[in-house]
């Protein structure tokens, strides 16, 4: 969406906290084991797991920490837990479009967690399919900017199935089918780019733009949602302008 990669970095920032942080430890630490359990623990043989563990390190997850959980999913130690997707959609303030996903092992705790804090912060779960149809798995790969230009990105990645380049100012987003991730990556890391991230994530095919007031609503929701442990992401249509990032900033 318009300005998702500008909110994205208004979120990291107001998750510096160490609260916040060690929330968000505990998520990406369920990722990895989760993806050891599903393609197997070595990750030279599983780009998904190559990637949350790559995504766990930048957020300084100790190695560690990364090390048990890739070993509970493989087997290779015992206590891991045996963890489902779950999806719920809805709306937020002024109807705002949420799609929230969750990777938990116990269905009822996540539904109160979820509809607890929809009911709570101005918005309301819906039926299944009631907002799905607006966001389509996306496929996002990420590179550091540095001396490098759109062209350079571009050229490397097109062949690749690359659809998209976008700049969000530190680096550059290479927008591209689900299928298409691992390709994309490969041939980043060919012309010798230093690849941030690669994975999924849904994003709006449709917008709604928001003013000041909806958008710390929503946030205040989008926090309240994150703080369940079996929230693992939270995907919304809202957009942003420069000046509504700028106030959220300020606070």
């Amino acid at each position: 969406m318009a300005g998702h990669s500008k909110w994205a970095t208004t979120k990291h920032k107001k998750a510096a906290n160490d609260a916040k942080r060690s929330k968000l430890w505990a998520k990406m630490i369920k990722d990895v084991e989760v993806a050891a359990r599903t393609g197997g623990g070595d990750p030279a043989a599983n780009p998904t797991l190559d990637d949350m563990i790559r995504k766990a390190k930048k957020a300084s997850v100790p190695n560690d920490n990364i090390e048990r959980a890739r070993k509970r999913g493989s087997g290779e130690e015992a206590g891991g837990a045996n963890y489902e997707n779950i999806t719920y959609e809805g709306y937020g303030p002024n109807g705002v479009a949420v799609f929230i996903e969750c990777l938990t092992d116990n269905r009822n705790r996540a539904a109160t967690e979820v509809r607890t804090a929809m009911t709570k912060n101005g918005g309301n779960l819906g039926e299944s399919g009631s907002v799905a149809y607006m966001f389509t798995r996306t496929g996002v790969v990420t590179v550091k900017k540095g001396e490098l230009s759109e062209d350079d990105v571009l050229m490397a990645v097109l062949e690749a199935g690359a659809e998209e380049v976008q700049d969000t100012g530190e680096e550059f987003e290479i927008i591209c089918q689900p299928t298409d991730v691992q390709a994309v990556k490969e041939a980043l890391v060919e012309e010798g780019f230093e690849v941030e991230e690669a994975g999924q994530e849904f994003r709006p095919s449709m917008e709604s733009d928001v003013d000041v007031e909806t958008a710390k609503k929503m946030m205040n929701l989008i926090d309240a949602l994150e703080d369940s442990d079996d929230v693992q992401n939270v995907y919304t249509n809202m957009n942003m302008s420069d000046e509504v990032l700028a106030a959220l900033d300020a606070d």
